[in-house]
């Protein structure tokens, strides 16, 4: 005799369905990519290649196998900065930072220092500060400086609706780290906050920022910085 099954017990087991489900749905994304990959041309673009392989590193993530996608994020980061990929070196750090690992706070402070270097796209930018902001204590002036960073690389890179969104974004950004920081809440102690701070003053926050940075990576840096500034754009 086949006694029904719980409401409990069904839900359960729907559960552990859809758990296997989206495990397996994940494997096939990350196989499909990896023919797209195989499939390219011999003369595709690099840009292309790395692009596909880093969205199979995301893929990765979400299947939690985090030793693989790290493996190949930091492959990805070589082949990146050799060829001035920038974009493609910052999302290597993005995925190496998310598979939470010993060095993971080292790649997020490589990944900040070439977004910030580097013109990227300013969603990403902003979203590695962001990383920082979340890791740091609350009353820290690091992530003080990660915000101030945040819109000052709006306000230079950004255009038309981003612009506006990410202005917005990162604002309520800094206004949400001077509540943390010092428990500002009214406009007039924001703006003293922000002068004490000096976080209206590039040249007085960027330095600070790259403290920063010394500090998580211990000056442990993947790349030799002073030959990647010879890129800078003009």
């Amino acid at each position: 005799m086949k006694y029904p099954q719980s409401k409990t017990h069904l839900e359960s087991s729907k559960g552990a369905a859809d758990t296997v489900s989206s495990e397996k749905l994940t494997e096939l994304h990350i196989a499909e990519l990896q023919q797209q990959i195989d499939a390219l041309p011999s003369e595709a673009p690099l840009d292309e290649k790395l692009h596909l392989t880093l969205d199979r590193g995301y893929a990765m993530l979400e299947g939690n196998l985090f030793d693989q996608a790290w493996n190949l994020a930091r492959r990805v980061l070589d082949e990146a900065v050799t060829n001035q990929l920038w974009l493609r070196a910052v999302e290597a750090c993005d995925i190496m930072f998310q598979c939470d690992r010993e060095e993971s706070i080292k790649a997020l402070a490589q990944g900040i220092w070439l977004g910030v270097t580097f013109p990227i796209d300013p969603d990403l930018s902003v979203a590695m500060l962001q990383h920082l902001i979340d890791e740091s204590p609350d009353r820290s002036d690091g992530a003080a400086v990660a915000a101030a960073t945040a819109g000052y690389l709006v306000e230079l890179r950004a255009q038309g609706k981003q612009k506006e969104e990410l202005q917005f974004f990162t604002r309520q950004m800094l206004g949400q780290v001077a509540r943390n920081h010092s428990q500002v809440e009214e406009q007039e102690i924001f703006d003293f906050w922000v002068e004490r701070l000096e976080l209206n003053d590039p040249e007085k926050f960027l330095p600070r920022l790259s403290l920063v940075l010394d500090i998580l990576t211990d000056g442990a840096w993947w790349f030799d910085r002073d030959q990647l500034r010879k890129h800078i754009p003009e």
